[in-house]
């Protein structure tokens, strides 16, 4: 059944430039998240809201645009625009890192956050008044379509849910986060008022969703905790998926299959592959560090095997992920300098943002390391699967959401525990075929099967449950 969605996000589904004749252009919005959300303009009437970003989507700012997606559905978009100093401070100072750091359970507690003025000045000249512009988007366009559902996402839009809910005491309102949720102790980071505003502001939702069961768990746990209220009946556990067919079609796209010819004419027997953001919680050291032990013990397979790293340079304007990537680069170094031997360097790293090549590695792989320290879901480890031409071994993360589904049919790791992944890297490889081929299918059937569609259902029929009886 279509429906009127207004969908609300940080990132939007398109950009907007300028040719040099003055024309206005629309590029595809990037991220995980955009990709995933855009299945839903294909089936209902959806209106976008989003941030402003670009000088364009500045100009753009307050009209309603309307864009087609890739298979001809209309949508319409709403761009919000924020003061510069004020998203400076919601996005690099609070929303990253603050609380993606404490979602992950990164900080070193013996040394950091540290929460000084200039934090609090950027939570409330920031991230609460970029969030209030949000709520105001959200009010003026259930003006418009007051029947309409309001779907927020994610850790940047915390605070809106019970701004709108304020304005709105009848609109139906969901949120979905896509990040783990810690256990309350860890939200004791912040200071009351913070760490009790973000949990209000997400009960002031009907439906607040969640990848896994055990974030769900844990977010009912903290809202006991801190605010002393049940919000079971309110949460949902829903793991979000990709589009399988999309897939499909990217593994033969032409500039795929050119990217494909260059890694299999210089691969070696054995592909080692990793396809992340250089962000802390992918815990790539730790990786390489994994992959050194694994040469370490099996000198025969030097120049047998090789570890492609292609990693996404990711928010490089906050000093704790440049210094991560820069940590990145020595490891890779390190190893490399300690075994490169006759031209082979046992880690290829690249450092780019190019998804072409790291669709024609998914095609390549032999394993898959995916060792996030902690992940909301990581659908690199269902995308990868999809298209594998070599029956590759998924290496996982117990710590990953996509473990809570695939961890049956992949090999299990703990994030911190090197020898450990090193010890995994190795049964992959040496894996047989028919096993290696039965978890492989095992993985695909279950993506296909529970895909893109299955998890927006998912979503709306539990806020209809909930919503429709209080509405009426």
């Amino acid at each position: 059944m279509r429906r009127k969605l207004i969908v609300v996000s940080n990132r939007g589904p398109v950009s907007y430039g300028r040719d040099p004749d003055g024309t206005r252009t629309a590029k595809r919005g990037g991220g995980g998240l955009v990709t995933a959300l855009r299945s839903l303009v294909q089936y209902h009437d959806v209106t976008w809201i989003a941030s402003a970003i670009t000088d364009e989507d500045h100009v753009a700012a307050g009209e309603t645009l309307e864009e087609t997606a890739r298979d001809g559905s209309p949508y319409g978009v709403r761009l919000v625009a924020h003061d510069p100093q004020a998203y400076d401070w919601f996005y690099n100072v609070v929303a990253n890192p603050m609380l993606w750091f404490v979602q992950h359970s990164l900080w070193e507690l013996p040394y950091s956050p540290k929460l000084d003025a200039a934090f609090h000045r950027a939570w409330q000249e920031g991230y609460a008044a970029v969030n209030e512009n949000f709520a105001a988007a959200v009010d003026a366009e259930l003006s418009r379509t007051p029947d309409a559902a309001v779907f927020f996402h994610d850790y940047h839009l915390y605070l809106a849910p019970r701004l709108v809910r304020e304005r709105r005491p009848d609109a139906s309102l969901m949120h979905f986060v896509h990040v783990p949720w810690p256990q309350p102790d860890y939200w004791r980071i912040l200071p009351k008022g913070i760490r009790n505003a973000i949990h209000e502001g997400l009960a002031a939702n009907d439906i607040v969703g969640f990848h896994t069961d055990r974030w769900r768990r844990n977010f009912i746990y903290s809202v006991r905790e801190l605010l002393g209220e049940d919000v079971t009946a309110k949460t949902v556990a829903a793991p979000i998926s990709v589009d399988p067919g999309e897939f499909d079609e990217l593994a033969q796209s032409d500039v795929v299959l050119r990217r494909e010819r260059d890694l299999v004419a210089n691969r070696l027997t054995k592909l080692v592959v990793r396809v992340d953001r250089t962000d802390p919680s992918k815990n790539i050291v730790r990786g390489f560090r994994a992959f050194e032990l694994y040469l370490d013990a099996h000198p025969e397979m030097h120049r047998q095997v090789s570890m492609l790293a292609l990693l996404d340079p990711s928010r490089q304007e906050i000093p704790e992920y440049a210094e991560y990537l820069a940590a990145i680069q020595r490891e890779a170094r390190r190893v490399n300098d300690r075994f490169q031997q006759s031209g082979w360097r046992p880690i290829d790293l690249r450092i780019a943002d190019d998804f072409p090549l790291s669709v024609a590695a998914y095609k390549q792989f032999d394993v898959l390391l995916v060792n996030a320290i902690f992940d909301g879901m990581n659908l690199v480890a269902k995308e990868a699967p999809l298209v594998n031409q070599r029956d590759g071994v998924v290496v996982l993360s117990e710590n990953a959401g996509a473990h809570a589904e695939l961890g049956k049919w992949a090999v299990t790791v703990n994030p911190f525990d090197v020898e450990g992944q090193a010890e995994a890297i190795g049964q992959a490889l040496e894996m047989g075929s028919d096993e290696r081929r039965a978890r492989l299918e095992a993985i695909r059937q279950h993506v296909r099967t529970h895909d893109l569609n299955r998890w927006t259902d998912t979503l709306l029929a539990a806020l209809d449950r909930v919503a429709a009886p209080a509405r009426r």
